[in-house]
């Protein structure tokens, strides 16, 4: 017998991280990891955000490559690349650098090793 129980069930809880991923938010966030363009910037849009995103426009002007850039700020999709340390870079598919601001030089470089 449970003295504070008194007969309730338990409540269910979700597997769900934040209460607003689910199965077909997680899909599509898989799905989007492989589409589009080939540089993401993953962040909220914060002032870092921005940074890593001018460093990396200016790193591919430097190199002369004409690639789009997408800005993914929402939660579902940067947490399907495992990130959780904002701003990321990704490059084809593959998370380069979290959790700072790479100067323009450090995306240089970056770009230059891994395409």
């Amino acid at each position: 017998m449970s003295l504070f129980n008194h007969g309730k069930k338990k409540e269910e809880t979700s597997s769900r991280c934040c209460g607003n991923c689910d199965a077909t938010g997680m899909a599509k966030a898989e799905h989007e990891k492989t589409e589009g363009a080939r540089i993401k910037i993953l962040g909220s849009g914060c002032a870092k955000c921005n940074q890593l995103e001018a460093a990396t426009k200016a790193a591919l002007e430097q190199l002369g490559m004409d690639t789009a850039i997408d800005h993914i700020t929402d939660f579902s999709q940067i947490a399907a690349y495992g990130v959780m340390s904002t701003p990321a870079l990704v490059v084809d598919g593959k998370v380069v650098s979290y959790g700072k601001v790479l100067r323009t030089e450090e995306v240089l470089k970056i770009l230059q090793r891994v395409r």
